[in-house]
């Protein structure tokens, strides 16, 4: 029996389906601009070689869920807005008694963003969430891992345009981690800048 063809949300989420379908606006920069950017910079022999975006992976920790268990469940509710995707509560993996943990106890959120959904993230971030941070400077640019990976936190997720203020329970921080497939820090470094990402200089 033959396959049925994708629907056109299907094509989407895959990041590459027929001509028409929906493709993010930095998936399309990143095609038509940065990979080139990137080979006249390094000297790439292969395009495949082209360090390129792999996932975003977002974590909303949530401190207070110790005293009320239901605060996870909130959290990762904003987290879905801001995400466009269902994410996952994390509980806790042993009981740590000082910070009145207990074994299995939901303690947070976290989703991992890939294709289409990665990129629209990619873009929110970028052109809305950061410049609405309070006193922003700039990003640090030396937060790599040494193997391409970013990291940065984000002090309260009402900067998103999804969060109404004045129907959120509580102000939540984040950690967004941007996986990379880039084999060193400046190559990465090169890749974020290109998708005009707000260093610190």
């Amino acid at each position: 029996m033959p396959k049925s063809p994708k629907k056109p949300a299907e094509a989407a989420s895959a990041g590459n389906g027929p001509e028409g379908a929906y493709l993010p606006r930095l998936r399309q920069h990143y095609d038509e601009v940065v990979r080139a950017k990137l080979i006249e910079e390094f000297g790439y022999k292969n395009v495949m070689e082209v360090p390129k975006i792999d996932k975003i992976v977002l974590n909303m920790g949530v401190g207070e869920s110790t005293a009320d268990s239901k605060k996870a469940s909130v959290a990762a509710a904003d987290l879905a807005l801001i995400a466009g995707q269902k994410p996952v509560v994390t509980r806790a993996r042993k009981a740590i008694a000082t910070f009145k943990v207990r074994e299995n106890m939901p303690i947070g959120a976290k989703v991992t963003l890939r294709r289409a959904r990665m990129y629209e993230f990619l873009d929110r971030l970028v052109t809305i969430a950061l410049p609405r941070v309070r006193d922003f400077r700039g990003l640090n640019p030396r937060s790599f891992d040494g193997r391409g990976n970013y990291a940065l936190g984000i002090k309260e997720h009402l900067v998103f345009p999804e969060i109404n203020y004045d129907k959120a329970e509580q102000i939540w921080g984040m950690d967004v981690i941007i996986a990379t497939t880039a084999k060193t820090d400046d190559e990465a470094r090169a890749l974020l800048k290109h998708f005009n990402f707000p260093f610190r200089q």
